[in-house]
């Protein structure tokens, strides 16, 4: 699933796929074949960065869209902050920058001077936007400050996989400061909760929120919340952060304000994201041999329309299918596809193979009918429904595709969800079956370590609703003081 490294004859014997490889032979390049098949990208001349093309960068826009709704909703407000870092305000915060030294792109040279102090390009923005927060808090009136911004950001990465982990990638990072502890812990998991039925409800994917353990927290924070989903092959995926970051940034970056009692203090500050890495969520949760499947809510496209012609009745379907979408499109994301140089049969390979959730089919018999044919794209069903209650029947039947996808996965989830205190039965899940693991953990990291390096599975989380049957460490045996979830995960 690595990125390509280069241009010529081998990159366009890598996009130019005849046939998407079925996951059960090869996932990885199922997932490889959907992406390229669908143009969803396209390999770029340094490894580990591409294009994301109109179909992909549409599925970004939609995300952009809903969670942006959310975000507002939610008092918060986009600003845009520097690419550039100066290397001095990393270096104020030890912890954050080892922890993303390995990943860090840097900027030695500005057209033909060599910089006197060299710039790191962004691979998060707390150091940038903490400097302007010292300038901008000055009083408890000046909180809370609530700013995300929409950006790209850059991490060195050795291993690559499009949308899932690139060099480059799109995101959205929510930056805010508040006056006390309590304050920035509600935000905290009111911005998780937000991620959580964003992904249930309009990407139709099940997840699990929790906490993360010392050793996965984010790089200074105070503590470090995610939501975990299952992937079509057993494997977890890490979709969304929320981090409070305490006042370590604060007293590190001198963010203080005045507060009423007239003392100087320190604000509590947040920071959480979600990348373009939900839209590899979407391809492997829901998608399958024929290509993508998509929910009905995150579909740029909803509906496309295709008339069956005849040479004798070719205009009589013509103008009906263009009435047909004139009809809809106020109220649907609807395509017509009259092209004439392709086949029905064509036509429906190429629009299930895009995703589209619903089909509509209309030829001479069902004109003379009065009915259109309506073919779900998740479960392939076929539906005859006459033309004048389609206007009823199409917004039920997206909404059935929605709840039924999401009903799909979390029925997949659970059904690879597992439980036990058998150190060498959790072993040989991991190694045949993937999938989360529910277990209780003593809490000593060295006992986390012993999982990886056994099974390459880590600790997703520690869920806020689990408890498990037994009070003793799955590893050492020792007493436990938490119930996760181990996964091997992308």
């Amino acid at each position: 699933m690595e990125q390509n490294t280069g241009h010529g004859k081998k990159a366009q014997e890598k996009e130019f796929v005849r046939e998407i490889t079925p996951k059960a032979v090869d996932y990885s390049q199922w997932y490889i074949d959907v992406i390229l098949k669908t143009k969803m990208m396209d390999y770029a001349p340094v490894k580990g960065f591409m294009a994301i093309r109109p179909a992909g960068y549409a599925l970004w826009e939609k995300i952009q869209e809903l969670l942006d709704l959310k975000f507002r909703e939610t008092g918060h407000e986009n600003a845009y902050f520097p690419l550039f870092i100066p290397h001095e305000l990393l270096q104020k915060e030890a912890a954050h920058v080892e922890g993303f030294a390995p990943e860090m792109a840097w900027v030695t040279k500005g057209g033909s001077e060599i910089l006197t102090e060299p710039l790191v390009v962004r691979p998060t923005s707390e150091a940038i936007i903490c400097d302007f927060y010292s300038r901008w808090v000055q009083s408890w009136r000046d909180l809370p400050i609530l700013i995300n911004q929409w950006c790209n950001v850059v991490r060195w990465e050795k291993a690559t996989r499009p949308f899932l982990r690139t060099s480059e990638f799109l995101w959205q990072e929510g930056h805010t400061c508040h006056r006390t502890e309590e304050e920035a812990e509600e935000e905290t998991l009111k911005m998780l909760g937000v991620y959580k039925e964003f992904l249930e409800n309009e990407m139709a994917i099940p997840v699990i929120a929790g906490r993360k353990t010392e050793r996965e927290k984010f790089a200074g924070a105070l503590r470090t919340y995610s939501i975990e989903a299952m992937m079509s092959d057993g494997r977890a995926l890490q979709a969304g952060t929320s981090h409070n970051l305490g006042q370590h940034f604060a007293k590190v970056f001198d963010i203080t304000y005045l507060d009423q009692d007239e003392r100087l203090k320190h604000v509590w500050q947040t920071s959480w994201g979600v990348s373009t890495r939900l839209i590899g969520a979407l391809i492997m949760v829901h998608g399958d041999d024929r290509g993508l499947v998509l929910p009905p809510r995150m579909a740029p496209t909803q509906v496309v329309v295709i008339p069956i012609l005849t040479r004798k009745d070719r205009e009589r379907v013509l103008l009906a299918v263009r009435e047909l979408k004139g009809s809809l499109e106020k109220d649907f994301r609807i395509k017509l596809d009259d092209r004439e140089e392709y086949s029905p049969g064509w036509k429906f390979n190429e629009w299930e193979m895009r995703g589209i959730p619903v089909r509509i089919e209309l030829g001479p018999k069902d004109l003379d009918k009065g009915n259109v044919v309506l073919v779900r794209r998740d479960s392939g069903e076929k539906e005859f429904v006459p033309r004048d209650n389609l206007g009823r029947r199409l917004p039920q039947l997206l909404e059935e595709i929605q709840k039924d996808m999401f009903k799909k996965a979390d029925e997949f989830r659970l059904a690879n969800t597992y439980s036990g205190s058998d150190y060498e039965e959790f072993k040989t899940i991991m190694a045949e079956k993937r999938g989360f693991f529910a277990a209780s953990w003593c809490g000593d990291p060295q006992c986390e370590e012993k999982v990886k390096e056994d099974t390459k599975a880590t600790i997703r989380c520690i869920p806020f609703d689990l408890e498990t049957d037994s009070n003793r460490c799955l590893v050492c045996g020792k007493k436990a003081t938490a119930s996760v979830y181990f996964a091997r995960s992308y």
